[in-house]
């Protein structure tokens, strides 16, 4: 999630340290950071005379916090929390239990509207609360907020559109509001606007605000005008078209719901339609934020619309969120992270997140020794504090996992189970490698097969392979064009993979083997694998080129060993990167006197090609008399550019004019 330093600092007084420091804190003891990033005011360009006017954090929030910190206030309790900075206002609990009494101050009346009414007809909706305004004006945002969603990569629209986006992006919860002339009010005795909550109907369509349509099915669940039965959005994920916010609408109802996280996801997988809504409901958010953020986006649009009111409201909260509590004591702690952090760390680490808690000391009895229990009152917005370790996971992460003393592992007190497919694959490639091969890697992804995958990644290969040899055959073609950047005489491939044939799972070891004459095949390698192994041999007919069969074949009959070979000791060549850049093969040939170090040639071409010359190899040598012929291939390939015969000529004249002026004989 994008974070603005600008909207973060909104939470303090203090002034925040530098993007430096909030980054390592953050990297230290909550989430990584892909990014910092200046923002520049929208009249100045980058440059080094230019003065950043924001920064913005690119934060990776993992999954377990995305239930509050896909948000600035969830960020910033966090940053409090780490760098001990006081919050300027924020209360640590958003359940709004008082919500009626606060709005039904705004309204000036009853705070159940007689306006509006909600009905929910699905268990996928825990909460929706509606608020109705009136006296709306449509007009463009104020450019402090015009800036604030441009930092997070928000297009401004206008002022009631923006507010619902600062309120999400600010607190969490997605919100929408609708334009009150587009729905129906009821009949002359409710004259009320009704939302219903409901599942879609098969192959009802909904054009969204994006000027698109989309055709849902009875797993979606949509937001409906209760009046006409009209869908006018769909839950969690976009609003509809036919009840959207323009510059002419003067009344809104507003939305704030907390719809089911995995009903959203499917339904936004389902219609390509990813939204920062349903981001964040997929996350499975608290009902109790709902109505903290209906209480937001209710005040900073009679900010930023001089004249509105406030008609009514209605929440709908059939169950509401179960208060919990976790306990944890400080052995407990200790157990997990060490007798470093004591009694002391624990209420530090609490009271700087915020937790409500109690602390009570257990007395020793039979032959326990005396505890302290810290018994937590969750926030409602922290649904992934559940058990004793994720209270001990606060208290390492607050306090730094850098603190946490290094300790040996106990010994291993049980046998070694030994998994035999395992010791014997290593076996299998420990030989093959010996004899020349290479591993590979190839999709499991295929044309055909008997499984179809249910969400396959393209309609070209929707199978699951039932065999290795077609991706080994792909794999010897596209190497055996590549040999001579790789260096290799042949190209000798293996694979050790899962197949799904039968019915069943099988792991299968195949060989595709470039034939050249005088050289062992695919069969005739395979024949010597099975002899290594001691099993039976199998047949010799069918293609020399690629060979496969199934490691049960290969090691069932073997017996299973009692421990694992120790490793050999071996040096490991470092990763280099390839050029996606096609490359040019140049030879040269030249006599030389017979006791020539040909490693020293090698250097001398080398140098004189220059850096396109990627790798350069003695291909042919033959002596005649006192003279002796040496071959060398060069290989000619660019990291940015395709290369051309212009580039490779240039470089060989420069090797060709050094041999010669050395005095050798070009042939």
């Amino acid at each position: 999630m994008k974070i603005s330093r600008n909207w973060l600092q909104t939470y303090f007084d203090q002034e925040l340290p530098s993007m430096e420091v909030l980054s390592d804190a953050l990297t230290f003891h909550a989430f990584e950071i892909d990014g910092v990033d200046p923002v520049y005011a929208h009249t100045a360009q980058s440059g080094e005379n230019a003065e950043p006017v924001d920064y913005v954090l690119d934060v990776k929030i993992t999954p377990n916090r995305g239930h509050d910190c896909l948000s600035h206030r969830g960020v910033a309790k966090e940053l409090s929390a780490i760098l001990k900075l006081p919050l300027a206002g924020v209360s640590s609990d958003i359940s709004t239990r008082s919500l009626e009494h606060k709005l039904g101050e705004l309204g000036k009346g009853s705070s159940e509207s007689a306006s509006v009414s909600v009905v929910i007809n699905t268990p996928l909706c825990r909460r929706y609360v509606a608020g109705h305004m009136k006296n709306i004006t449509v007009a463009p945002s104020p450019q402090w907020l015009v800036d604030r969603l441009a930092a997070v990569g928000q297009r401004s629209i206008n002022n009631i559109v923006d507010a619902t986006n600062y309120v999400m992006f600010d607190l969490g919860q997605p919100l929408h509001a609708f334009a009150a002339e587009k729905l129906l009010l009821g009949g002359e005795t409710s004259r009320q606007y009704a939302i219903a909550v409901r599942a879609a109907k098969d192959g009802e369509c909904l054009l969204a605000l994006d000027d698109k349509s989309y055709t849902l099915s009875e797993a979606n669940v949509v937001i409906a005008d209760d009046n006409t039965g009209e869908a006018i959005g769909i839950a969690g994920v976009k609003g509809g078209k036919p009840a959207g916010v323009s510059e002419m609408t003067k009344e809104i109802i507003l939305e704030s719901a907390n719809f089911d996280g995995v009903s959203v996801r499917k339904t936004a997988q389902a219609l390509k339609l990813r939204t920062d809504a349903s981001q964040r409901f997929e996350q499975q958010l608290s009902p109790e934020l709902a109505g903290a953020a209906m209480q937001a986006v209710v005040d900073l649009i009679l900010q930023l619309s001089p004249g509105a009111e406030v008609v009514g409201f209605v929440d709908v909260y059939p169950h509401p969120q179960e208060k919990k509590t976790v306990a944890a004591t400080v052995a407990q702690v200790a157990a997990v992270l060490g007798n470093t952090f004591g009694e002391r760390e624990i209420t530090d680490s609490f009271d700087r997140l915020g937790f409500v808690y109690k602390k009570e000391t257990t007395s020793a009895t039979d032959g326990k020794k005396a505890d302290t229990v810290f018994t937590v009152s969750v926030p409602p917005e922290r649904l992934d504090i559940t058990i004793a370790e994720d209270l001990i996971e606060e208290v390492g992460r607050i306090q730094g996992y850098d603190n946490v003393p290094a300790v040996a592992l106990p010994a291993f007190s049980k046998s070694i189970e030994i998994n035999k497919n395992f010791y014997w694959s290593e076996k299998i490639r420990e030989y093959l490698v010996s004899q020349g091969f290479s591993e590979v890697f190839t999709s499991v992804f295929a044309d055909h097969g008997e499984r179809v995958v249910l969400n396959k990644v393209d309609g070209v290969k929707p199978y699951l392979r039932d065999k290795l040899i077609p991706g080994l055959v792909n794999a010897l073609e596209s190497n055996k064009r590549n040999k001579d950047l790789l260096n290799l005489k042949r190209v000798s491939l293996f694979e050790i993979g899962t197949v799904w044939v039968d019915g069943d799972e099988k792991l299968a070891l195949g060989l595709a083997v470039e034939n050249h004459k005088g050289q062992k095949n695919a069969i005739e390698t395979l024949t010597d694998l099975e002899n290594f192994l001691g099993v039976p041999v199998s047949e010799k007919i069918g293609d020399t080129s690629v060979r496969q069969r199934y490691l049960d074949d290969l090691v069932s009959n073997r017996v299973t060993p009692t421990h694992y070979d120790d490793a050999p000791l071996s040096t490991t060549e470092r990763y280099q990167a390839f050029s996606k850049y096609p490359y040019i093969v140049r030879d040269v040939a030249a006599w030389f006197p017979a006791a020539v170090d040909e490693k020293k040639i090698a250097t001398l071409i080398q140098n004189e090609a220059g850096e396109l010359c990627v790798k350069i190899s003695l291909f042919d040598t033959f002596t005649k008399g006192d003279k002796t012929s040496l071959a060398f291939r060069l290989i000619f390939q660019s990291f940015d550019r395709t290369l051309t015969d212009d580039d490779a000529n240039a470089a060989m004249e420069k090797v060709y004019s050094k041999l010669k002026a050395e005095g050798f004989e070009i042939r």
